[in-house]
């Protein structure tokens, strides 16, 4: 589990208390202001957005909470295993392999090599999956991404709001009928800039931030499946195959890794 966004929200808001002073946390809680941004952002993201994308909300939140999901190294064994098979025993030796396999993707990446399938349909099939991938993950990164915008908008909003009803309120002939309202006027108009700030840079942009990392983390692993199975289905020698797919992986770990490989990772070469 991946507790570096919960923290991270909880360390920015107890600094921000911390600056403000728990004696004057009062002057800060403001219903209409929060109305104006946190009601009008969600508005506007509800306005911008298709009803499939809101749903999904929960699901990011998972995916936000849930930590590092895909292991390299850990596939990338897999992968040089499947090439040694394939090299001694022919591709449809993967089948039963293929069948071991949990992951949708991965599965269905060797189960078209299997079916003899060309190796440019293959890539052509693969690489689509993977486009559609990031277009659903763009479009749930692209939410929170409004939202850190929409959300200093609305506070400029309220802003003005404030700064009108202030000068409604004034009392130009000096009477002193319209000092009443001045300061909750005035209140308004500030806090809102300092909701919208607060929400945009302390949750909105860290969560789109954050999903745009697990992107990455899922399309190298994907990218790592489809290098891996077109150069199984290529023939290519599994020492040289193990050594072209960890160079995603940090140098520091790739010499590591390499070190531990099997020293028979290459043994199909007499084949």
């Amino acid at each position: 589990m991946d507790l570096t966004t919960i923290i991270g929200w909880i360390l920015g808001i107890v600094l921000i208390i911390n600056g403000i002073t728990v004696g004057k946390l009062g002057n800060f809680a403001d219903g209409p202001s929060v109305l104006i941004v946190v009601g009008g952002t969600l508005a506007a993201i509800i306005a911008s957005f298709p009803l499939s994308t809101l749903l999904d909300i929960p699901k990011h939140f998972t995916i936000l909470f849930r930590g590092k999901k895909y292991d390299i190294p850990k596939v990338v064994d897999q992968i040089v295993d499947m090439a040694m098979v394939a090299r001694q025993n022919g591709l449809l030796a993967l089948e039963e392999k293929a069948e071991e396999i949990k992951d949708p993707f991965f599965k269905r990446s060797i189960v078209l090599i299997v079916d003899a399938n060309d190796p440019d349909k293959v890539r052509t099939i693969l690489e689509t999956e993977i486009d559609s991938m990031l277009d659903r993950h763009d479009q749930a990164a692209s939410l929170y991404e409004k939202g850190s915008a929409y959300a200093p908008a609305f506070g400029m909003v309220g802003t003005l709001v404030g700064l009108i009803n202030m000068l409604k309120g004034m009392d130009l002939s000096g009477s002193g009928g319209g000092a009443s309202t001045l300061g909750q006027d005035m209140s308004v108009a500030l806090i809102t800039t300092f909701y919208g700030s607060a929400l945009s840079n302390l949750f909105f942009h860290p969560i789109a931030k954050k999903l745009r990392i697990r992107q990455s983390e899922e399309l190298l692993y994907c990218s790592t499946i489809v290098e891996g199975v077109m150069a199984i289905q290529a023939g290519e020698n599994p020492q040289y195959l193990r050594e072209h797919l960890l160079a995603g992986v940090k140098q520091s770990k790739q010499k590591k890794l390499l070190a531990k490989a099997p020293a028979g990772g290459g043994g199909g070469d007499a084949k």
